[in-house]
């Protein structure tokens, strides 16, 4: 008894349950023999529903959707961020009316991106409502990141041209020029803007700009210029219009190019028009024989030339011409807005690019017979009008000449 009860006493203290009555002695193989396990408990018929099957295959498919989301994600925020494919510069043109999709697509066809779909999508992402990538032609780097196109095409700062005009070009001629460059576009207009109405100058544009918008810069800059001088005109100055200012401004920049002279020779010829006196201006002869196409380079002006008339030649009809002859630039606006003071009524070439001035006809001559001797000395042609009048005329006020600085082309 006592064996037994200790026994039973300690299984109690080690955790197992007491065993209730008399211990039964088990032989070796008996006490090797495994215990039968429980059975599992039966699943509820709850757990075994079509339901509960669906919403687990629903949540397992979200899990693996989110996983392949966030790899996705991944992998198109590295593309977009990471060096493209391009291996040298390149120029890539948006065409105007491009969509986002076909930037894309034409990107990745000239392998400057390397995936189109993460190249639209996420640009997408970063254009406000209303915004689009912006039309032109665009130098894009080597191994620039889609981010990086994106940021350049969403700027606008596309590859810049630029097209010349110097001071004194017709507008014919500087139409002439407009369908000589082959990056603008569009046609000209039918009817010639009119003549000094453009401004001389540098325009910059881009690929795909047309040509009407270039002529309707230099008109309103020219506009704009001819309205601000003739605002800080000499109050004294004998023109009753712009039109009148434009006109002599044309004439003064096609009978000199040095700039210091053109005040000076600005002045010669208003000093003439207050006296009464034809211009007799050589320029204006060619714009009366040939018009806004101009002389041919191998074309001299001849003594018979000063006789023909025309509505523009000022060796024939008082005044200023009709319309202006050429584009005056600013410089030349200026001059005839504010000229020099003097009392000088004639000029003539001086050899050496610039011209010599007199108040008189006798001071004039002699100036005269000091250029045809020059002329002679290279050789010229007498019946070449040279400086337009010979030395021995009467002074009265059809005769007295400022003669050009040079051949007028």
């Amino acid at each position: 008894m006592s064996d037994t009860t200790n026994q039973s006493s300690d299984n109690g203290q080690n955790g197992q349950p007491a065993q209730k009555g008399p211990i039964i002695p088990k032989s070796p193989s008996e006490a090797l023999r495994p215990e039968r396990v429980p059975e599992p408990p039966k699943r509820s018929r709850n757990a075994r529903s079509q339901v509960v099957l669906f919403l687990n295959f629903v949540m397992t498919m979200a899990v693996v959707v989110c996983i392949a989301g966030l790899i996705g994600f991944y992998y198109a925020i590295t593309a977009y961020q990471n060096p493209g494919p391009l291996q040298t510069n390149t120029n890539f043109i948006v065409r105007n009316g491009a969509g986002l999709a076909e930037i894309a697509t034409n990107l990745e066809r000239n392998l400057i991106i390397s995936d189109a779909r993460v190249f639209r999508y996420l640009t997408a992402t970063h254009l406000n409502a209303g915004e689009s990538l912006k039309a032109g032609e665009y130098e894009i780097k080597a191994h620039a990141s889609m981010n990086e196109i994106m940021e350049l095409l969403k700027s606008g700062k596309s590859i810049l041209y630029s097209v010349s005009f110097p001071e004194g070009l017709t507008v014919r001629q500087m139409f002439d020029r407009m369908l000589d460059d082959p990056v603008l576009e569009g046609d000209l207009p039918a009817v010639l803007p009119a003549e000094g109405s453009l401004r001389p100058d540098t325009y910059k544009f881009s690929r795909g700009t047309k040509r009407s918008e270039i002529i309707d810069q230099m008109a309103a800059a020219q506009q704009k210029l001819v309205d601000q001088i003739w605002e800080r005109r000499d109050p004294s100055l004998l023109l009753k219009s712009k039109e009148e200012f434009v006109t002599l401004a044309s004439i003064v920049e096609k009978e000199t190019g040095v700039p210091d002279e053109r005040a000076h020779v600005a002045s010669v010829f208003l000093n003439r028009l207050g006296k009464g006196m034809r211009l007799q201006s050589d320029p204006t002869i060619i714009y009366g024989l040939f018009g806004g196409e101009g002389k041919p380079a191998d074309r001299p002006i001849y003594q018979s030339d000063l006789k023909k008339e025309t509505p523009f030649n000022t060796y024939v009809v008082k005044g200023l011409p009709p319309t202006p002859i050429a584009n005056p630039g600013k410089d030349a606006l200026e001059a005839v807005a504010n000229p020099w003071k003097t009392q000088d009524l004639y000029f003539v070439a001086d050899g050496t690019g610039g011209h010599v001035f007199a108040a008189t006809l006798e001071e004039h001559n002699a100036n005269v017979k000091r250029w045809r001797k020059l002329e002679a000395d290279k050789g010229a042609d007498p019946e070449i009008a040279v400086d337009g009048q010979p030395e021995d005329q009467p002074a009265d006020n059809t005769s007295a000449v400022p003669p050009k600085k040079k051949k007028i082309n």
